[in-house]
């Protein structure tokens, strides 16, 4: 079986000397090397038409994290905290979910992805959780230190396909977000909860593997179900 190809969308930016670049964090190609895959980076700022190709030749599709959704693609509530917003990622991401989710093409967001996931199926988010969540316990640890920080626990929904992959029915988790899924878009069904009743997994039912995860397990690679996550996303792709 040749070894599936994943992409991996990435964020617009600039080097030192100014000049524009994509990039991504490196975990996340750590993370779907050591899981058998070779990634791609999917830039921001295609076509239609280069999503429909990219489609068509990749395996697989990780949305990662990253900068915050514009608030107007969901009707949702002004913060002052809303950062990082590139209106070029959100409509690449959305276009790519979309069409994954008709097609069946496995794919697997994180924390930003988890959320892209949401709004591109009709969900809608908390702008920063901490003011609109009654109850709310704290999400946004620092991203510079604390990413394998293990902020809180996880409870899965047993039945989903999430907590058959994990094998776990409790998960202790880093947590490096302000906002989060709100109203669930009507093709997900939720797949794990935060104390604070947040969902934090989804998954739609039937899909091959479509699912998303608002925790970052690329930071957490040293624990094996983790390991399993990855490993389980890219042999769904392999099957495609």
């Amino acid at each position: 079986m040749p070894t599936p190809i994943i992409g991996l969308t990435s964020y617009a930016g600039k080097n030192k000397a100014g000049h524009p670049i994509v990039a991504l964090m490196n975990q996340y190609l750590t993370a779907i090397s050591q899981a058998g895959g070779v990634p791609m980076l999917i830039p921001p700022g295609e076509t239609s038409q280069a999503v429909t190709a990219l489609l068509e030749r990749l395996d697989g599709i990780l949305l990662t994290g990253g900068g915050d959704i514009a608030i107007e693609r969901f009707g949702g509530e002004p913060h002052p905290t809303v950062d990082g917003v590139d209106l070029e990622r959100d409509a690449v991401e959305f276009a790519l979910v979309q069409a994954a989710e008709k097609s069946g093409k496995p794919f697997l967001g994180i924390c930003r992805g988890f959320q892209v996931v949401n709004v591109a199926l009709g969900g809608t988010l908390y702008t920063h959780i901490q003011d609109q969540l009654p109850g709310a316990i704290k999400h946004d640890y620092d991203s510079d230190s604390q990413r394998q920080y293990l902020a809180h626990t996880i409870r899965m929904e047993k039945s989903s396909a999430l907590a058959g992959i994990l094998g776990e029915s409790d998960l202790k988790v880093n947590s490096l977000h302000h906002q989060g899924a709100k109203d669930l878009a009507p093709a997900v069904k939720p797949a794990a909860y935060a104390p604070d009743g947040l969902v934090e997994g989804l998954e739609i039912p039937g899909h091959p593997f479509g699912m998303a995860v608002q925790w970052h397990p690329e930071w957490l690679l040293d624990q094996p179900v983790t390991r399993r996550l990855f490993g389980a996303f890219v042999e769904a792709a392999g099957k495609g």
